[in-house]
């Protein structure tokens, strides 16, 4: 069994949940809707957090946006949605706190990026006043550095100190070290203001791999605060999964983050909680959390050439998802169980075996006989035209008697959630 060390940090609360210290790694997202549109924001905020995620961003950048966050917030808590709402905040935030303190006591946690806060003489000024609201409603902090809007201030002053160096660096360097300076001096300057040290978490996000792995590395060996994960703008598809995948992956396998976004450019008319579920497949898929049964299918060969198999996968795999709003409150630990379905007899008893339930479909050639394997033992054999709905009364069943409270479960060699020790 691997045990992972996780870097030790300080614990933040937001809204009802925690992030940091031996908190589970959130999985946070965003939505798309222009938030003076109430009913649209909220049925994306529901959309969201039945997905899934554990605290929603929402763009304020209007009065009538500020104006309206304590709306989604009332409509939310009446439809029982206690996801936290995060409200992010450029070039003015400062008048909508001040302006809309409604808005301020909303919200879970508010969101500063240090390099659209406000340039030159007003830029402490306006940074100070959403401290302040923070401080007066008692309310975290992210501060949230990106690539793209960096104080140009700072960047030119350390610019200009790397060009007197001996050894000048690269100037992807200087961009990278400018990142955590700011995240780091405007997390000093927050403190300095009053605002507790245990309110504050940060990032600095970036859209290369490779940087973001840099710069994370770097951060987390130069400070304690809770550190959000993200690529600021991943992309759209498989290249914004893959993207996010490998540059996320790293970090958390070495102990770095203790919250993700998955920043999916969605297509035209896409779903947006597509990249709650991404987030949620990271973190399970490397054994750190739990959220939803596993489905292992195989990708299919010439000896696979029905589809049957690929449509019963995909059927499963979104019957589970689509049952656990019920079953996480019916069937603790049923997020833990693994199915398979696989397409021959190659691999497939042996896969079946190893889950919780798995079935083994006939590939060409083979007997039309389909036999089911609950917790490494054959229970039986299918066969005929109903194999996919007597396979998943069969889930069914299985999880009703397996994860009932009090049931009790026998054990298959599938490794579940791996063990991560906070570094103390």
């Amino acid at each position: 069994m691997l045990n992972l060390t996780r870097r030790r940090s300080r614990q933040v609360k937001i809204g009802n949940v925690f992030i940091g210290g031996d908190a589970p790694i959130m999985v946070q997202s965003m939505t798309n809707t222009d938030t003076e549109d109430i009913a649209a924001t909220v049925k994306q905020v529901a959309e969201l957090s039945r997905a899934g995620s554990e605290a929603v961003r929402i763009t304020v950048n209007t009065l009538a946006a500020a104006r309206a966050v304590p709306e989604i917030r009332k409509q939310l808590d009446a439809m029982g949605m206690t996801v936290p709402l995060i409200g992010d905040f450029h070039f003015n935030g400062h008048k909508l706190l001040t302006e809309v303190p409604d808005c301020a006591r909303a919200l879970g946690k508010l969101r500063i990026n240090p390099g659209n806060v406000g340039q030159g003489s007003k830029r402490d000024d306006q940074f100070g006043a959403m401290i302040e609201a923070a401080i007066k409603f008692d309310k975290p902090v992210r501060i949230g550095v990106n690539w793209g809007s960096l104080d140009p201030e700072l960047i030119a002053r350390m610019m200009d100190e790397n060009a007197l160096l001996a050894e000048p660096l690269e100037a992807d360097a200087v961009m990278r070290e400018a990142l955590i300076v700011s995240a780091l001096e405007s997390a000093a300057k927050a403190e300095q203001l009053g605002l507790a040290g245990d309110k504050i978490c940060l990032s600095c996000k970036v859209s290369s791999v490779q940087d973001l792995i840099a710069v994370y590395r770097d951060l987390a060996s130069r400070c304690d605060y809770p550190l959000h994960l993200g690529l600021t703008e991943a992309g759209m598809g498989s290249k914004g999964i893959v993207a996010s995948t490998a540059a996320l992956s790293v970090l958390l396998q070495e102990g770095i983050g203790d919250t993700i976004r998955i920043s999916l450019t969605p297509e035209p008319n896409g779903d947006r909680t597509k990249e709650v579920i991404v987030a949620q497949e990271i973190l399970q898929t490397m054994g750190l959390r739990a959220f939803t049964p596993m489905v292992a299918a195989c990708p299919g060969c010439g000896r696979t050439t029905s589809t049957y198999f690929q449509e019963l996968a995909d059927s499963i795999q979104s019957y589970l998802r689509k049952q656990m709003p019920i079953w996480k409150t019916k069937f603790p630990g049923v997020e833990d169980m693994h199915v398979a379905v696989m397409g021959c007899v190659v691999n497939g008893p042996g896969e079946s075996k190893l889950a919780n339930i798995g079935i083994s479909l006939p590939g060409s050639g083979e007997r039309p006989v389909a036999p089911v394997y609950i917790d490494g033992e054959k229970a039986v054999t299918l066969k005929g035209d109903k194999i996919a709905e007597e396979f998943q009364m069969l889930v069914d069943e299985y999880v009703a008697k397996t994860y009932a409270p009090g049931a009790e479960r026998k054990s298959v060699s599938r490794k579940k959630e791996i063990p991560i020790k906070v570094l103390a």
